[in-house]
């Protein structure tokens, strides 16, 4: 091996190694516990897997299909961990929705299962004519998904308007994984000699003015949209309140939180990444309503498709199903709502028979 490649095999195999150690770090010992995070480090731990199989092959032509095989694995989970740690930081999510883990681990489940039932090393010419094209069509995919999310931040970039660090932050991280599939799509296309290595070069390039950005900066709590906020109690301005009301509203339909009766205002608070405070002044400033007000809203609201429905549960079960603590405050907050009781609006709509 001539010394240029002894160069070149170390700069490719350092970026391959050190993503691995900084995706094992933030899976399983960064201090900093979101979502993102874990999400990033999937991501690092994926591609660094495979790169490492590119580097290993480059140089190697006669590598055994089976480490091929294990590479091509890894690259099928990219563009979703892309996309789902896109997700939680524009949409600011703080758990790990079930359809994304059945989503991973279905994708997971069919390529290990396409690997067993057709290996690599049994068949090659379904491998590159089906399924490699198949993994990179999915990759494509899923960062095309990734950048319809950015694009109210690419409008602020194009109206010169500020950008938020955590912003840039994922402009980076998406650009920097679109970089690495062009790359590699160029070379599964042939179109430069020798341009198969280049997908390593520009992810160890990539990671490590990362890694000096960040030693630079010293401050990284502002790179995320769910690290703690220092200034809880500043009034937020138009824009990100009416993220917030997004975040508030999808909460409390997609999770249903107004049944749980003991809901306070800082748990609901914390479930969108804002301080109590700044929630009640959301609600009392571009809701008009308190935070009691909020709740039994739509408290009422799902009350009353249960009683439009043909239910058997009793009015009384009907309210504490749908999360009030007594009889008396359920009549209470409905007649308030609707201008009726419950049992009243419970005859309104049901049609005699």
């Amino acid at each position: 091996m001539s010394l240029s490649h002894k160069i070149l095999f170390f700069l490719s195999l350092l970026g391959a190694f050190n993503g691995l150690v900084l995706g094992i770090y933030l899976l399983f010992f960064t201090t900093k516990k979101y979502l993102s995070n874990y999400l990033l480090g999937a991501l690092l731990l994926v591609i660094s897997i495979r790169i490492g199989k590119s580097v290993a092959y480059f140089f190697d032509y006669n590598l055994s299909k089976t480490y091929l095989q294990a590479g091509l694995t890894a690259c099928f989970l990219i563009g979703p961990f892309l996309y789902f740690f896109v997700k939680s930081e524009v949409q600011q999510v703080r758990k790990m929705p079930k359809s994304w883990v059945v989503q991973i681990f279905s994708l997971l489940l069919i390529i290990i299962l396409v690997g067993i039932v057709y290996p690599y090393k049994n068949f090659p010419s379904l491998w590159g004519e089906y399924i490699v094209p198949l993994i990179y069509l999915q990759w494509g995919i899923y960062i095309a998904f990734s950048v319809l999310l950015l694009i109210p931040i690419l409008k602020k970039l194009a109206q010169r308007k500020s950008v938020k660090p955590f912003e840039k932050w994922v402009l980076t991280i998406c650009g920097g994984v679109l970089l690495l599939f062009i790359s590699y799509v160029w070379a599964i296309l042939n179109i430069t000699k020798g341009s198969y290595i280049s997908g390593a070069l520009y992810f160890s390039l990539i990671l490590y003015l990362v890694v000096f950005t960040l030693l630079y900066r010293r401050k990284t709590d502002d790179l995320s949209s769910l690290s703690s906020q220092k200034y809880a109690d500043k009034k937020l301005n138009p824009e990100d309140s009416q993220m917030v009301i997004s975040r508030l509203e999808r909460a409390m339909t997609e999770r249903e939180l107004f049944k749980n009766p003991n809901l306070k205002l800082n748990d609901l608070a914390k479930e969108i990444n804002v301080s109590g405070h700044q929630l009640s002044q959301i609600l009392n400033d571009n809701v008009g309503k308190n935070f009691t007000l909020f709740v039994n809203e739509y408290r009422i609201n799902e009350a009353c498709k249960m009683l439009s429905d043909d239910n058997i549960l009793t009015v009384d079960a009907i309210g504490e199903e749908v999360g009030f603590n007594s009889k008396s405050t359920f009549f209470a907050a409905f007649k308030k709502i609707k201008e009726l009781t419950p049992s009243t609006y419970r005859q309104s709509v049901t049609p005699d028979l």
